[in-house]
């Protein structure tokens, strides 16, 4: 037997879900509401599919194509104008030569069609609609029969005083090719509102049938949402691709759950999912094929669609989440709210009840969307952060996203431009790397392969080898299982600002240079990069003083990625080197945060081993903790301080700073004749300052650029200075005069930051002001600064006092102010 599927709507009342997809293939239960259709009418032997389209009819027919893997011949009509619901059925008279079905693509039921196929042929019915009993008939095509079941009226969408019946329309009809007789081809007609009143006034055989059984008409979001609660609750019977692992909580194929995963069934967990530690997966969760759910995430009655990320510690109720979206650490989505497909929620944010957003919005960390977006771009205007672009691997930081970055920035270098390309040695930054690599070329740059390194590594080739730039791939060492693309200009520094809003606007406007086949440039192997780099670095330091032999170093650092740079150099000053780190090659990606949180350990072992010091070094070498031999920490603030002293006793001159750091350099500079240049806190500016007064120098002395922005060039300067001077690394420190320092993070929204600053410099006025970077307001017996943070929702107070008491009480006032004025 034949059957009609009508699959040409539009779904306008379920956007945005259906943007970008015609409703019948929503997911369902992880199938195309349609797929359900398909596999009822193929239960009841109907093996011959006519399907009606009109939006986006290729979707449908590229998912089903011939309708052999379903078991079925599938035959595709497309309507280019609206015709109705019998007019779209009309469009396929060809295909209809005996009795058939028609049923909607976007419904879920399972109705024994046979049963009504049996009835239409007893009563010799030229039409037999198929009815149901509802609670509440207001919403639907109220249909009364009399005892024969023969159909003596209509009533579409009554009120409560028009209600007779309880029998509703469920739109799937048992016909005679005859009833496509009574109107004409290519005209618009709708079967309930013309054609079946016009049966009935002609006192032809309409008859209607009640069934029983489910269905749901899945017009608006409630229903959507109940209908994949009834599915997991049993209601109705469709098949569920996925194994009972226990009852009520079905697990697809190639899982990965966490041991301590909590799951309260019934729930749908789709193939190739990975669910983290402490996850709780409440009742009635659904979640598509591929999603990732990081720790301490918490889903309650929402459904989400494919390729979904959760963030740790989201948090979702009772929403949907369209294909590929992203919520991030912390963030709440809450009931009622839709996400449209590959919109992205940042960290820390919160959508409200009842919240659509469209496809491809970026909502950024820290934001309250308490209204539905429609309209906005698929990026965000500023992609670059503090280090350079920085995403979660195969979430935010594809390689498909990647490469067109990379593209970018060959782009706007200019064609036919070198450009260094490296990474680590963590399996995720290679693949990374390679669609850099892809990405230049396609946009005709010339690719030097630096293989795996650090980022030192990438600085240092590209100015020894006047190359027009770089990008150096590393796993971030601020956010877990991400990575970051950091951008170096021919200098060896970061790009600046302005270059990074070249690559933005390139990026937004798909504006990419286009290498044809002649233009795409092999990839050039720079074999001896890490060599050079090793003797151009040992060089500088010199190390006669170091290498005088006697020196234990304990260290901490990542021996698969930075053991092939400090271990020859230690060799090489005849330096003992003693790694604290478990494993030799590790396959745990540490974030800098966990190998600073080896101080204590790193400390004792300086103590126990009485070595001449101990360093942590970040695992891509931008940025190391020193432990002088008494076990004092030195970092941060009172590192930039030694590196100030080095650099102000080995050569005089400027030393350059950041806004932030103590005005003990200052005493410092006077101390040695030399002078104090403060720049803004971004990488770009500091770099920017501190090479312009290398080349207005003699470049004599310890290079500050070297100390800055190579871990391994400072360790070993500093202590090729100290042993030098005869002196160990704490009796350096010691030269510095004590300050006290003080910091507090203070959440501040987005849109309140610049209100925040303009009131602070509104304040009645201190003894002096400075605006360099944020507001630092200078008191008698210190100074605070209020810096906005460029990349969260926070602003940063930071403080010097004469004493720790008063940097902390400058602190708190400056914290406190900030709070006000966002309450106020």
């Amino acid at each position: 037997m034949k059957a009609i599927i009508m699959a040409g709507g539009e779904g306008t009342r379920l956007r945005p879900m259906t943007c970008g997809r015609p409703k019948p293939m929503m997911p369902v239960v992880n199938k195309p509401m349609m797929e359900h259709i398909v596999n009822l009418l193929k239960a009841h032997d109907m093996d011959e599919i006519g399907v009606t389209l009109q939006y986006l009819p290729g979707h449908i027919r590229d998912y089903f194509g011939t309708g052999a893997d379903y078991g079925v011949q599938m035959r595709y009509y497309v309507e280019n104008t609206p015709l109705g619901t019998a007019g779209s059925v009309q469009n396929a008279r060809s295909f209809l030569d005996e009795t058939f079905v028609v049923i909607s693509g976007d419904c879920l039921t399972d109705f024994d069609i046979s049963r009504a196929i049996d009835f239409h042929r007893r009563k010799g019915a030229l039409a037999t609609l198929v009815l149901t009993r509802v609670e509440s008939p207001l919403e639907y095509g109220v249909v009364i029969t009399d005892r024969d079941n023969r159909i003596v009226k209509f009533l579409e969408k009554p009120g409560w005083g028009e209600v007779f019946s309880d029998t509703v329309n469920t739109g799937i009809y048992i016909l005679e090719p005859e009833v496509l007789d009574y109107f004409e081809p290519g005209r618009k007609f709708d079967f309930s509102q013309d054609l079946f009143p016009l049966l009935l006034k002609e006192k032809k055989p309409l008859f209607g049938v009640v069934l029983e059984g489910y269905w749901c008409d899945i017009g608006d979001l409630r229903a959507y949402i109940q209908a994949h609660q009834d599915v997991l609750a049993g209601k109705v019977k469709v098949h569920i691709s996925a194994v009972e692992k226990s009852p009520g909580i079905w697990v697809g194929r190639d899982v990965v759950i966490d041991e301590n995963v909590q799951i309260n069934g019934p729930v749908l967990i789709g193939n190739r999912c990975s669910i983290g530690a402490d996850v709780a997966l409440g009742q009635y969760t659904v979640l598509g094929d591929g999603c990732i759910i990081r720790e301490r995430a918490s889903i309650k009655r929402s459904v989400l669609w494919g390729g979904v990320f959760v963030g740790t510690g989201a948090a979702l109720r009772g929403s949907v989440l369209c294909s590929r979206v992203q919520v991030q650490k912390n963030s709440g989505v809450y009931e009622g709210a839709v996400l449209g497909s590959d919109t992205v929620v940042r960290e820390d944010s919160l959508v409200k009840p009842d919240v659509k957003l469209w496809p491809q919005k970026v909502i950024e960390s820290g934001t309250v969307v308490q209204s539905s977006m429609v309209w906005g771009t698929r990026y965000p205007r500023k992609i670059f952060g503090i280090e350079g672009v920085t995403g979660l691997v195969n979430v935010e930081m594809t390689p498909e996203f990647t490469l067109r970055v990379a593209a970018a920035f060959a782009s706007v270098t200019g064609s036919g431009s070198g450009l260094a390309v490296s990474c680590d040695s963590c399996p995720a930054a290679g693949m990374i790397k390679a669609a850099v690599t892809s990405g230049i070329q396609s946009a005709g740059g010339r690719v030097f392969d630096l293989g795996c390194g650090i980022t030192p590594l990438n600085r240092y080739t590209v100015r020894s080898m006047q190359l027009n730039g770089g990008i150096h791939v590393k796993t971030s060492s601020r956010r877990k299982d991400s990575v970051t693309l950091v951008f170096v200009d021919q200098k060896g520094a970061n790009i600046s600002r302005g270059t990074e809003r070249k690559v933005e606007n390139a990026l937004l406007r798909e504006d990419f240079n286009r290498a044809d086949l002649s233009r795409v440039a092999p990839v050039q192997a720079a074999g001896q990069a890490q060599e050079n780099y090793l003797s151009a670095l040992a060089g500088t330091i010199g190390g006669g003083a170091i290498s005088s032999g006697g020196i234990t170093l304990v260290a901490a650092y990542d021996r698969n990625n930075m053991g092939s740079f400090i271990e020859p150099l230690a060799a090489g000053f005849n330096i003992e080197l003693i790694n604290i780190c478990e494993t030799l090659f590790s396959s745990t990606v540490r974030t800098w945060q966990e190998y600073r949180d080896m101080l204590p350990r790193l400390a004792a072992e300086v103590a126990r081993r009485s070595a001449f010091a101990g360093v942590i070094i970040e695992p891509n070498g931008d940025g190391l903790v020193l432990v002088d031999d008494q076990g004092r920490v030195i970092s941060d603030d009172l590192l930039t301080a030694l590196s100030a002293l080095v650099v102000l006793k080995s050569r005089g001159g400027t030393v350059v700073v950041p806004v932030t750091a103590s005005g003990t350099i200052d005493e410092l500079a006077r101390r040695y004749q030399g002078k104090v240049v403060r720049t803004k806190t971004s990488i770009q500016d500091f770099s920017e300052k501190v090479l312009g007064e290398e080349e207005a120098g003699e470049q004599k002395g310890i290079s500050q650029f070297i100390l800055n922005f190579d871990a391994l060039g400072a360790l070993f300067s500093i202590m090729e200075f100290a042993t030098g001077n005869m002196l160990t690394i704490g009796q350096l420190v010691d030269e510095i005069p004590e300050f006290f320092m003080h910091r507090k993070e203070v959440s501040v929204p987005w849109e309140v930051k610049g209100t925040v600053i303009r009131r602070l410099i509104e304040e009645p006025p201190a003894e002096r002001m400075e605006l360099l970077d944020g507001v630092k307001v200078f008191h008698s017996q210190g100074w605070a600064l209020v810096l906005p943070d460029p990349e969260e929702p926070v602003c940063r107070v930071f403080s010097e006092g004469a004493s720790m008491e008063i940097a902390e009480s400058l602190t708190e006032f400056y914290a406190d102010r900030i709070n006000s004025i966002i309450n106020g």
